[in-house]
């Protein structure tokens, strides 16, 4: 089945009036492009909870900080839309920079307490990018079901708080992570990792499975969980730690040790120069 390829807000619009008038339901996931098979679980998902599912395709350049790598960020257009289809979606809209942002785009979208800490600290301005484009793609398409994978795990929080805050009535669904059968978190970033790179970057992996192997075994307290994870890293040669830190999983608050309500441990790490971010819930009762 052929992809609808769409790149004006026009567009986008007179798909979405099309599905309505259809009486059908909406399922839509955006991304930055260069899909990988975590993208194609999000796209199944939205099939098997709606009638149609769209794709937007946009790398966002309010979510990148000076320094970070908007430029050189992967992108393959042609071969995102032979794999939108495969997962049967019905359109992509991956619009220019001035259809998202026209000249004279003034507003900002922030979600503040969700955004502090983690990513948020390490990455000033980042989720007021998220919040700000993920603002506009759902106002602009009104989906049923917006579908945001596991692996950006605050992100997930941040827009699903969004989408409550602003009364979208969209519902935020989350996936969970896909991973490589070696354990790595499936992520466009991969890309820039040198096999030996893509070697080192198991230690993420390893850390988040010690901490759990730890936590299987009656472990709550979160400095040895997050010592568990940090040792891994540190171990690993050329891979230097960004943060490691036992959240709430639903307030991303750090916590002092994992009781009846789900944690999440997160990390992020560099592997040479590719930044890396990974998760993994615990509980107290974790096998």
């Amino acid at each position: 089945m052929a992809v609808e390829l769409r790149r004006t807000v026009e567009e986008a619009r007179a798909f979405t009036r099309r599905v309505r008038a259809q009486g059908k339901t909406l399922a839509l996931v955006p991304t930055m492009g260069f899909l990988h098979e975590g993208h194609l679980a999000l796209m199944r998902e939205g099939k098997r909870r709606s009638d149609v599912c769209a794709v937007t395709i946009f790398v966002n350049p309010t979510q990148f900080g000076p320094r970070e790598d908007l430029s050189r960020y992967p992108r393959d257009l042609e071969g995102d839309l032979v794999k939108c289809a495969s997962a049967g979606v019905e359109m992509v809209w991956a619009p220019e920079r001035e259809a998202v942002y026209p000249p004279g785009h003034q507003t900002q979208v922030e979600v503040t307490e969700l955004s502090r800490g983690l990513c948020g600290e390490r990455r000033p301005g980042h989720f007021r990018g998220v919040a700000t484009v993920v603002a506009k793609i759902l106002s602009l398409f009104r989906p049923d079901v917006a579908l945001f994978g596991e692996k950006d795990f605050q992100q997930l929080r941040v827009v699903q708080q969004l989408s409550r805050d602003l009364d979208l009535g969209v519902e935020i669904a989350a996936v969970p992570i896909v991973r490589e059968p070696d354990g790595l978190a499936m992520s466009s970033r991969n890309s820039y990792l040198s096999a030996s790179e893509r070697e080192r970057a198991l230690a993420l992996w390893r850390g988040l499975r010690a901490a759990r192997a730890l936590c299987a075994r009656g472990v709550v307290d979160a400095r040895e969980l997050v010592g568990a994870a940090r040792a891994e890293l540190e171990r690993q040669e050329g891979v230097r730690e960004d943060y490691v830190e036992l959240v709430d999983s639903e307030t991303l608050a750090p916590i002092i040790r994992v009781a009846d309500r789900p944690a999440r441990l997160l990390l992020a790490a560099y592997v040479g120069s590719t930044r890396l971010i990974d998760n993994l819930e615990l509980r107290e009762s974790c096998e």
